[in-house]
């Protein structure tokens, strides 16, 4: 079976005169995405997680080797995908429904077809953000939301045009940890409907392991797939299996790949060990 995202040996240096120096963001990156795949990559901060997601996208373009999506290499910023991050950004002066509905009047084909098809298109608004526990708070405005309803209108506005893949960069970090466990499972839901492509950036080794099908760890700068990790805990995962053995052996072997990239390196001068 043929990847939906294929990364040939991305090597990236954000501009010629760090690629002159050979400072690369990240490194001889390989890895394939299969369709309908939910990947969340791990790892610690500045190790090219947010880098990977603009390779992904097209909004950059790798120094050397591939990036292949939908069996076309990428050579430019895509419109197969949807975004959401940390911030939800929602406008504050638009309200829910017309929030979700921003992009389909700014994007082709939708925007030359936006007048005549509103009312088909707030149609398909209003059964997303129902789906998301949304129904009813379609006509009001995101200071009368709370964050994690904000957070969940955004993830509607990042799938309304149907993309077949949507990219989440740190999505529920700001958020309490009982409002991030419910979109954990909003988003379980929505991804096992629709079967989209799901790449999820993530601190959160629970996030990871309970939404994920693959989890990918990366290495600290330049960032390289240190670990890859098939998750086959049987789903659909409800939260009692994040109580699981299973569950907590899983977490803790990802969390040993990233603390071992945490030890000190130690120069050894006889019997004593000195931390670099």
């Amino acid at each position: 079976m043929s990847a939906f995202v294929d990364f040939n040996q991305v090597w990236l240096a954000y501009n010629d005169e760090l690629l002159a120096q050979k400072q690369y963001a990240v490194e001889d990156m390989s890895l394939q995405i299969h369709e309908g795949e939910f990947v969340a990559i791990v790892g610690p901060s500045g190790c090219g997680k947010s880098t990977f997601m603009k390779l992904t996208t097209g909004l950059k373009m790798p120094s050397q080797g591939t990036v292949t999506i939908a069996g076309e290499r990428v050579t430019g910023p895509l419109k197969i995908t949807g975004m959401a991050f940390q911030a939800p950004s929602l406008l504050p002066w638009r309200t829910t429904l017309d929030n979700v509905l921003l992009p389909l009047e700014i994007v082709e084909p939708y925007r030359s077809n936006f007048k005549a098809k509103r009312k088909e298109y707030a149609e398909r608004a209003r059964a997303l953000l129902q789906s998301v526990g949304l129904g009813g708070y379609e006509d009001k405005f995101p200071w009368q939301l709370s964050g994690g309803m904000q957070q969940r209108a955004s993830i509607c506005r990042a799938l309304i045009h149907e993309p077949k893949m949507l990219l989440l960069d740190e999505p529920f970090g700001a958020l309490d940890a009982f409002t991030r466990e419910e979109l954990w499972c909003a988003l379980r839901d929505l991804q096992a409907e629709q079967k989209f492509n799901v790449i999820l950036v993530t601190h959160d080794l629970r996030e990871a392991v309970f939404l994920a099908d693959t989890v990918y760890v990366m290495s600290k700068s330049p960032g390289r797939i240190l670990a890859k990790r098939e998750i086959e805990l049987p789903r659909p995962r409800d939260l009692e299996v994040t109580y699981t053995s299973e569950f907590t052996d899983i977490v803790h072997e990802l969390r040993g790949h990233i603390g071992a990239m945490r030890k000190p390196a130690t120069i050894s001068t006889g019997n004593v060990e000195i931390a670099q």
